[in-house]
Protein backbone atom coordinates (compact mmCIF):
# COMPACT_ATOMS: atom_id res chain seq x y z
CA UNK A 1 0.00 0.00 0.00
CA UNK A 2 3.11 2.15 0.72
CA UNK A 3 4.67 1.58 -2.18
CA UNK A 4 1.43 2.27 -4.20
CA UNK A 5 1.46 5.11 -2.19
CA UNK A 6 4.59 6.35 -2.97
CA UNK A 7 4.04 6.10 -6.91
CA UNK A 8 0.87 7.86 -7.18
CA UNK A 9 2.58 10.86 -5.35
CA UNK A 10 5.59 10.30 -7.67
CA UNK A 11 2.91 10.38 -10.89
CA UNK A 12 1.88 13.43 -9.72
CA UNK A 13 4.86 15.60 -8.83
CA UNK A 14 6.05 14.23 -12.77
CA UNK A 15 2.71 16.11 -14.11
CA UNK A 16 2.80 18.86 -11.89
CA UNK A 17 7.01 19.71 -13.55
CA UNK A 18 5.46 18.76 -16.58
CA UNK A 19 2.50 20.90 -16.60
CA UNK A 20 4.61 23.64 -15.15
CA UNK A 21 7.30 23.07 -18.16
CA UNK A 22 4.32 23.49 -20.30
CA UNK A 23 3.12 26.65 -19.84
CA UNK A 24 6.46 28.23 -19.54
CA UNK A 25 6.81 27.06 -23.14
CA UNK A 26 3.53 27.73 -23.84
CA UNK A 27 4.40 31.67 -21.73
CA UNK A 28 7.51 31.89 -24.04
CA UNK A 29 5.88 31.30 -27.29
CA UNK A 30 3.52 34.11 -26.69
CA UNK A 31 6.10 36.75 -26.28
CA UNK A 32 7.92 36.18 -29.30
CA UNK A 33 7.82 38.91 -31.64
CA UNK A 34 7.83 38.48 -35.82
CA UNK A 35 9.86 40.43 -38.29
CA UNK A 36 7.98 41.22 -41.52
CA UNK A 37 9.70 41.31 -44.72
CA UNK A 38 9.16 41.07 -48.38
CA UNK A 39 9.86 38.00 -49.90
CA UNK A 40 12.31 37.29 -52.88
CA UNK A 41 10.05 38.67 -55.80
CA UNK A 42 8.81 41.81 -53.34
CA UNK A 43 5.23 40.93 -54.32
CA UNK A 44 4.36 39.86 -50.60
CA UNK A 45 5.17 39.85 -47.30
CA UNK A 46 6.62 36.90 -45.21
CA UNK A 47 7.32 36.81 -41.21
CA UNK A 48 9.64 35.06 -39.26
CA UNK A 49 9.55 34.82 -35.34
CA UNK A 50 12.20 36.94 -33.79
CA UNK A 51 13.96 36.69 -30.18
CA UNK A 52 13.70 40.40 -28.70
CA UNK A 53 16.98 41.35 -27.11
CA UNK A 54 15.79 44.63 -25.46
CA UNK A 55 13.44 44.28 -22.07
CA UNK A 56 9.93 44.18 -23.45
CA UNK A 57 9.26 47.30 -21.15
CA UNK A 58 11.91 49.64 -22.13
CA UNK A 59 9.89 51.01 -25.18
CA UNK A 60 12.45 52.89 -26.80
CA UNK A 61 15.17 50.00 -27.18
CA UNK A 62 12.32 47.80 -28.62
CA UNK A 63 11.44 49.75 -31.24
CA UNK A 64 15.38 50.75 -31.79
CA UNK A 65 15.80 47.27 -31.95
CA UNK A 66 12.78 46.38 -34.41
CA UNK A 67 14.01 49.07 -36.44
CA UNK A 68 17.14 47.58 -37.00
CA UNK A 69 16.17 44.54 -38.17
CA UNK A 70 13.72 46.22 -40.49
CA UNK A 71 16.83 47.93 -42.44
CA UNK A 72 19.12 45.00 -42.04
CA UNK A 73 20.29 42.91 -44.63
CA UNK A 74 19.46 39.29 -44.34
CA UNK A 75 21.28 35.73 -45.37
CA UNK A 76 17.69 34.52 -46.60
CA UNK A 77 17.45 34.20 -50.13
CA UNK A 78 13.30 33.77 -49.84
CA UNK A 79 13.30 37.26 -47.79
CA UNK A 80 14.34 40.82 -48.36
CA UNK A 81 14.54 43.87 -45.88
CA UNK A 82 11.14 45.99 -45.69
CA UNK A 83 13.42 48.92 -45.47
CA UNK A 84 15.52 49.36 -48.52
CA UNK A 85 19.11 50.63 -48.95
CA UNK A 86 18.96 54.45 -48.97
CA UNK A 87 15.62 54.99 -47.23
CA UNK A 88 16.47 55.98 -43.65
CA UNK A 89 14.40 56.23 -40.62
CA UNK A 90 15.80 59.73 -39.72
CA UNK A 91 13.91 59.85 -36.27
CA UNK A 92 10.77 58.75 -34.61
CA UNK A 93 8.46 60.36 -31.91
CA UNK A 94 6.27 58.16 -29.66
CA UNK A 95 3.24 59.83 -28.06
CA UNK A 96 0.93 58.21 -25.81
CA UNK A 97 -0.62 55.53 -28.55
CA UNK A 98 1.18 57.00 -31.90
CA UNK A 99 4.27 55.61 -32.75
CA UNK A 100 5.30 58.37 -35.89
CA UNK A 101 8.06 57.82 -38.14
CA UNK A 102 10.03 59.79 -40.24
CA UNK A 103 11.77 58.55 -43.72
CA UNK A 104 14.21 60.54 -45.43
CA UNK A 105 13.43 61.71 -48.74
CA UNK A 106 14.40 58.40 -50.26
CA UNK A 107 11.10 56.91 -49.60
CA UNK A 108 9.42 58.83 -51.97
CA UNK A 109 11.34 57.31 -54.92
CA UNK A 110 10.43 53.62 -53.71
CA UNK A 111 8.74 51.68 -56.32
CA UNK A 112 4.64 51.79 -55.67
CA UNK A 113 3.92 48.16 -55.24
CA UNK A 114 7.14 47.87 -52.63
CA UNK A 115 5.93 50.65 -50.99
CA UNK A 116 2.77 49.81 -50.34
CA UNK A 117 4.20 46.20 -48.69
CA UNK A 118 7.25 48.08 -46.82
CA UNK A 119 4.30 50.19 -45.38
CA UNK A 120 2.48 47.00 -44.30
CA UNK A 121 6.03 45.07 -42.89
CA UNK A 122 6.71 48.33 -40.83
CA UNK A 123 3.61 48.82 -39.22
CA UNK A 124 2.85 45.00 -38.38
CA UNK A 125 6.14 44.82 -37.06
CA UNK A 126 6.23 47.64 -34.47
CA UNK A 127 2.24 47.13 -33.82
CA UNK A 128 3.63 44.38 -31.68
CA UNK A 129 5.50 47.09 -29.36
CA UNK A 130 3.94 47.56 -25.94
CA UNK A 131 1.92 50.44 -26.18
CA UNK A 132 1.89 51.24 -29.68
CA UNK A 133 -1.68 51.02 -31.14
CA UNK A 134 -1.06 52.97 -34.30
CA UNK A 135 1.65 54.71 -36.67
CA UNK A 136 1.75 57.76 -39.23
CA UNK A 137 4.41 57.92 -41.43
CA UNK A 138 5.93 61.47 -42.83
CA UNK A 139 8.95 61.77 -45.39
CA UNK A 140 11.12 64.67 -44.12
CA UNK A 141 8.76 66.74 -42.03
CA UNK A 142 5.50 66.27 -44.51
CA UNK A 143 2.89 63.40 -43.89
CA UNK A 144 2.91 60.23 -46.81
CA UNK A 145 0.41 60.98 -49.37
CA UNK A 146 -1.09 58.55 -51.62
CA UNK A 147 -0.20 58.83 -55.42
CA UNK A 148 -3.02 61.41 -55.56
CA UNK A 149 -1.93 63.65 -52.77
CA UNK A 150 -4.47 62.09 -50.44
CA UNK A 151 -3.05 61.72 -46.63
CA UNK A 152 -1.88 57.91 -45.47
CA UNK A 153 -2.89 58.95 -42.12
CA UNK A 154 -2.71 56.74 -38.99
CA UNK A 155 -2.43 53.13 -39.43
CA UNK A 156 -2.87 50.05 -37.89
CA UNK A 157 -2.78 46.14 -38.39
CA UNK A 158 -6.50 46.63 -39.84
CA UNK A 159 -4.99 49.02 -42.46
CA UNK A 160 -4.08 46.44 -43.97
CA UNK A 161 -6.96 44.10 -43.83
CA UNK A 162 -9.59 43.63 -46.03
CA UNK A 163 -12.22 41.09 -45.55
CA UNK A 164 -12.68 39.97 -41.41
CA UNK A 165 -10.00 37.16 -40.38
CA UNK A 166 -7.86 37.88 -43.81
CA UNK A 167 -4.56 39.59 -43.55
CA UNK A 168 -3.36 41.11 -46.75
CA UNK A 169 0.16 40.50 -47.85
CA UNK A 170 0.13 40.29 -51.08
CA UNK A 171 -0.31 42.57 -54.57
CA UNK A 172 -2.48 41.58 -56.93
CA UNK A 173 -3.42 42.44 -60.48
CA UNK A 174 -6.64 43.61 -62.23
CA UNK A 175 -7.91 45.14 -65.81
CA UNK A 176 -9.98 48.11 -65.02
CA UNK A 177 -11.75 49.71 -67.86
CA UNK A 178 -11.99 53.34 -66.88
CA UNK A 179 -14.24 56.64 -69.15
CA UNK A 180 -12.21 59.72 -69.76
CA UNK A 181 -13.38 62.93 -71.55
CA UNK A 182 -12.58 63.18 -75.70
CA UNK A 183 -10.60 66.20 -76.65
CA UNK A 184 -13.95 67.84 -77.43
CA UNK A 185 -15.25 67.41 -74.02
CA UNK A 186 -18.59 66.17 -75.25
CA UNK A 187 -17.84 62.42 -75.03
CA UNK A 188 -16.32 59.73 -73.17
CA UNK A 189 -13.98 57.60 -74.24
CA UNK A 190 -13.33 54.04 -72.68
CA UNK A 191 -9.48 53.23 -72.04
CA UNK A 192 -8.46 49.94 -70.49
CA UNK A 193 -5.83 49.61 -68.06
CA UNK A 194 -3.55 46.92 -66.22
CA UNK A 195 -2.86 47.64 -63.15
CA UNK A 196 -0.79 46.40 -60.28
CA UNK A 197 -2.47 46.52 -56.11
CA UNK A 198 -2.16 45.73 -52.60
CA UNK A 199 -5.56 43.68 -52.23
CA UNK A 200 -5.80 45.97 -48.73
CA UNK A 201 -7.43 48.32 -51.03
CA UNK A 202 -10.93 47.43 -52.48
CA UNK A 203 -11.74 47.54 -56.17
CA UNK A 204 -14.13 50.52 -56.08
CA UNK A 205 -11.15 53.03 -54.29
CA UNK A 206 -8.92 51.52 -56.95
CA UNK A 207 -11.25 52.55 -59.33
CA UNK A 208 -11.44 55.81 -58.56
CA UNK A 209 -7.50 56.54 -57.58
CA UNK A 210 -6.53 55.57 -61.33
CA UNK A 211 -9.68 57.30 -62.77
CA UNK A 212 -8.19 60.75 -60.90
CA UNK A 213 -4.68 59.73 -61.95
CA UNK A 214 -6.17 60.27 -65.03
CA UNK A 215 -5.71 58.57 -68.67
CA UNK A 216 -2.70 57.02 -70.24
CA UNK A 217 -3.50 57.26 -73.96
CA UNK A 218 -3.65 60.10 -76.27
CA UNK A 219 -6.54 62.20 -77.61
CA UNK A 220 -8.11 62.00 -74.42
CA UNK A 221 -8.20 63.85 -71.01
CA UNK A 222 -9.12 64.00 -67.10
CA UNK A 223 -13.29 64.32 -67.33
CA UNK A 224 -13.20 65.04 -63.38
CA UNK A 225 -11.21 68.23 -62.64
CA UNK A 226 -7.50 68.03 -62.24
CA UNK A 227 -6.56 67.83 -58.20
CA UNK A 228 -10.09 66.53 -57.07
CA UNK A 229 -9.12 63.86 -54.55
CA UNK A 230 -11.05 60.94 -52.95
CA UNK A 231 -12.77 61.75 -49.47
CA UNK A 232 -14.45 58.27 -49.09
CA UNK A 233 -15.64 55.49 -50.91
CA UNK A 234 -18.07 52.58 -50.36
CA UNK A 235 -20.43 50.05 -51.57
CA UNK A 236 -23.60 49.27 -49.81
CA UNK A 237 -26.34 46.73 -51.40
CA UNK A 238 -25.38 47.39 -54.77
CA UNK A 239 -24.95 51.66 -54.22
CA UNK A 240 -21.33 53.15 -54.71
CA UNK A 241 -21.18 56.14 -52.60
CA UNK A 242 -18.59 58.63 -53.97
CA UNK A 243 -17.77 61.50 -51.41
CA UNK A 244 -15.10 64.02 -53.25
CA UNK A 245 -13.56 67.07 -52.01
CA UNK A 246 -14.30 70.33 -52.63
CA UNK A 247 -11.85 70.87 -56.01
CA UNK A 248 -14.40 68.46 -57.93
CA UNK A 249 -16.58 72.04 -57.83
CA UNK A 250 -13.52 73.89 -59.97
CA UNK A 251 -15.40 73.81 -62.94
CA UNK A 252 -13.84 72.81 -66.12
CA UNK A 253 -16.34 74.26 -69.01
CA UNK A 254 -14.52 72.81 -71.78
CA UNK A 255 -15.97 69.74 -70.83
CA UNK A 256 -19.73 68.86 -70.47
CA UNK A 257 -21.30 68.29 -66.93
CA UNK A 258 -23.03 64.72 -67.93
CA UNK A 259 -19.66 63.85 -69.21
CA UNK A 260 -17.98 63.98 -65.63
CA UNK A 261 -20.93 63.02 -64.00
CA UNK A 262 -20.86 59.65 -66.18
CA UNK A 263 -16.97 59.07 -66.68
CA UNK A 264 -16.84 58.38 -62.52
CA UNK A 265 -20.72 56.36 -62.90
CA UNK A 266 -19.78 54.43 -65.95
CA UNK A 267 -16.15 53.55 -64.28
CA UNK A 268 -17.48 52.05 -61.22
CA UNK A 269 -20.16 50.57 -63.30
CA UNK A 270 -17.83 48.68 -64.61
CA UNK A 271 -17.65 46.65 -61.39
CA UNK A 272 -20.16 43.91 -60.57
CA UNK A 273 -20.80 45.03 -57.61
CA UNK A 274 -21.78 48.19 -58.55
CA UNK A 275 -25.26 48.91 -60.14
CA UNK A 276 -25.95 52.81 -58.84
CA UNK A 277 -23.53 55.41 -58.14
CA UNK A 278 -24.36 58.32 -55.55
CA UNK A 279 -21.69 61.64 -56.04
CA UNK A 280 -21.00 64.08 -52.75
CA UNK A 281 -18.98 66.90 -52.34
CA UNK A 282 -17.40 66.21 -48.54
CA UNK A 283 -20.17 64.27 -48.31
CA UNK A 284 -22.40 66.50 -48.70
CA UNK A 285 -24.99 65.65 -50.73
CA UNK A 286 -27.48 68.81 -51.12
CA UNK A 287 -27.43 70.83 -54.24
CA UNK A 288 -27.16 70.16 -57.89
CA UNK A 289 -23.94 69.75 -60.26
CA UNK A 290 -23.71 72.93 -61.92
CA UNK A 291 -27.15 72.37 -63.35
CA UNK A 292 -28.66 69.16 -63.96
CA UNK A 293 -27.28 66.65 -61.77
CA UNK A 294 -28.57 66.63 -58.73
CA UNK A 295 -26.29 65.38 -56.16
CA UNK A 296 -28.89 63.18 -53.87
CA UNK A 297 -29.61 61.50 -57.24
CA UNK A 298 -28.58 57.68 -57.49
CA UNK A 299 -27.37 57.56 -61.39
CA UNK A 300 -26.52 54.75 -63.22
CA UNK A 301 -24.56 53.62 -66.00
CA UNK A 302 -25.31 55.24 -69.23
CA UNK A 303 -23.13 54.41 -72.45
CA UNK A 304 -24.77 56.61 -74.86
CA UNK A 305 -22.05 59.14 -74.02
CA UNK A 306 -19.22 57.08 -75.16
CA UNK A 307 -17.88 57.75 -78.75
CA UNK A 308 -15.66 55.45 -80.83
Amino acid sequence: MKEIRRYVLFLLLILTISGSVGCGKESEKDSDYQIYYLNKESTRIISLPYELSAKEDDTKAVIDELLLQLAADTDDVERTKPIPTGVEVVRYEFEETLLTIYFNDAYSSMDRICEVLTRAAVVRTLMQVKGVECLSFYVGDVPLTDRNGSPIGIMTNESFIENPGEQINSIQEATLVLYFANQEGNGLVQETKEVHYSSNISMEKLVMENLLEGPAGKGVQHAVPEGTKLMNVSVLDGVCYVSLDENFLSQNYNIEESIVIYSIVNSLSELATINKVQISVNGDTGGVYRTDFPLDEFYERNLDYVVK
